[in-house]
């Protein structure tokens, strides 16, 4: 078998019409930075390749973001083998030096595609010639790189765009690059917090359309009940259920405690590394028991059970799960079932004349749903704060105290018979 040429900087991200089936050299490149040097390299791909894909109706912002996107990971991943949640303001000014002198190695004076179909292997390879960077030529004669003011400050806002959209899913806590943009930031508005989390009336209409998508298309729809239950019930982000290389989600995350005979979701690695394990309701431990019952499993996992979470209903076409039906969904799948369920959940609530909670219900995303678990549990459930830190994940019992009455309604609701004069009311 003949060898693949690589370039000096792997391209990650093929164009829009391949993105999405992935590459095996780029999940090569990213199991190996998994197991050797940053161990969320396969989740910061997924998210990246997440927002990327935002930007699908506009494919010349799609190309200059990816390119950034390429060069910036490059630099983390290769360069310094660093996590983006690792960056502080100064690391960045380095990344900054490093765009306006960059190794000769990764500069080409000509655009070449990132990506090229092999006739011998019958699929897309990295372009052996594409570089990073481009330069410039003038008479024939290759001119010193450099970048302007202005392409620079197009960097840094692609990459605080980019930092924005990884605190939204809290993979990181800092938007390192905004700290650099050279411009007046503009005065920040109150965080409105029920745009954060479903109420309990939107709530209500998620969990009917999950019932109805599943009873309608249990093929299909059972998985995505179960989904939603269990990333409300154990506040998850979507990166905690969803494989990527290095880690593979698995039935025997839920755990019987032998003692007390109490059954938690275990959590081997999450945001800052951290594990921990989730209380499991009796709620969500019936929801299990028919998930599992559906896909011909016994009613509750065995110890130790490699049995994937969350598989596909058809055989992957491509990647290094080729043909294989038993396998993970990613993050996108994940997002998609999500989104799907949203949707249907936002269409019954305006058939029932529930016109701004359909609206409002559209703009929410899966992470929406961590909030609401969390809210639900501390201001409709009741319960107690440590508790609902340790479920969560958060480091300080600060962070959760922000869940409380996280909806503005209940703060309008006690304000609206405040007397302005006690004494003549």
């Amino acid at each position: 078998m003949t060898s693949i040429l690589l370039p000096p900087a792997m391209p990650l991200f093929d164009g829009l019409a391949h993105l999405e089936a992935g590459n095996p050299q780029v999940n090569q490149y990213l199991a190996n930075l998994s197991l050797n040097n940053v161990p969320d390299a396969g989740l910061i791909y997924e998210l990246a390749v997440d927002w990327l894909l935002e930007q699908r109706h506009n494919e010349n912002n799609y190309k200059t973001y990816r390119s950034e996107l390429t060069t910036f990971l490059h630099w983390c991943f290769s360069a310094l083998a660093i996590s983006p949640k690792d960056l502080t303001r100064r690391i960045m000014m380095r990344y900054l030096d490093y765009c306006q002198a960059p190794p000769e190695q990764l500069i080409a004076y000509r655009n070449v595609a990132q990506f090229i179909l092999d006739k011998e292997w019958g699929e897309r390879l990295p372009n052996p010639l594409w570089r990073p960077f481009l330069g410039k030529r003038e008479l024939g004669r290759e001119l010193p790189y450099r970048l302007s003011e202005q392409a620079m400050k197009t960097k840094l806002a692609i990459l605080s765009a980019f930092f924005q959209f990884l605190i939204q899913e809290e993979y990181m806590d800092r938007n390192p690059a905004l700290l650099l943009q050279r411009v007046k930031r503009p005065v920040q508005q109150e965080p409105d917090d029920q745009s954060q989390a479903f109420s309990e009336l939107q709530w209500s209409y998620v969990m009917q359309a999950a019932d109805r998508l599943a009873t309608g298309s249990p093929d299909q729809h059972e998985r995505s009940r179960f989904l939603i239950s269990l990333m409300y019930a154990c506040y998850l982000r979507i990166s905690e259920v969803a494989a990527r290389p290095g880690f593979t989600p698995v039935m025997g995350q839920f755990r019987r405690d032998g003692k007390t005979g109490v059954w938690g979701y275990y959590i081997p690695r999450s945001k800052g590394g951290k594990r921990r394990t989730v209380a499991v309701s009796h709620a969500l431990l019936e929801a299990l028991e028919r998930y599992r019952i559906f896909l011909g499993l016994s009613p509750l996992p065995a110890p130790n059970e490699q049995t994937p979470l969350f598989v596909r209903h058809k055989a992957a076409a491509h990647g290094r799960e080729q043909g294989e039906l038993n396998a993970n969904l990613g993050i996108r799948q994940l997002r998609e079932l999500v989104m799907t369920v949203i949707q249907t959940a936002a269409n019954l609530a305006e058939q029932d004349g529930f016109a701004q909670d359909s609206a409002e219900m559209r703009n929410l995303t899966p992470h929406s749903i961590r909030h609401t678990g969390i809210t639900h549990d501390i201001n409709l459930n009741g319960r107690p704060l440590s508790h609902v830190q340790a479920d969560a994940g958060h480091d300080s019992i600060d962070t959760t105290s922000k869940y409380l009455h996280t909806g503005n309604s209940e703060r309008h609701e006690s304000a609206n018979h405040k007397p302005l004069d006690r004494l003549h009311e």
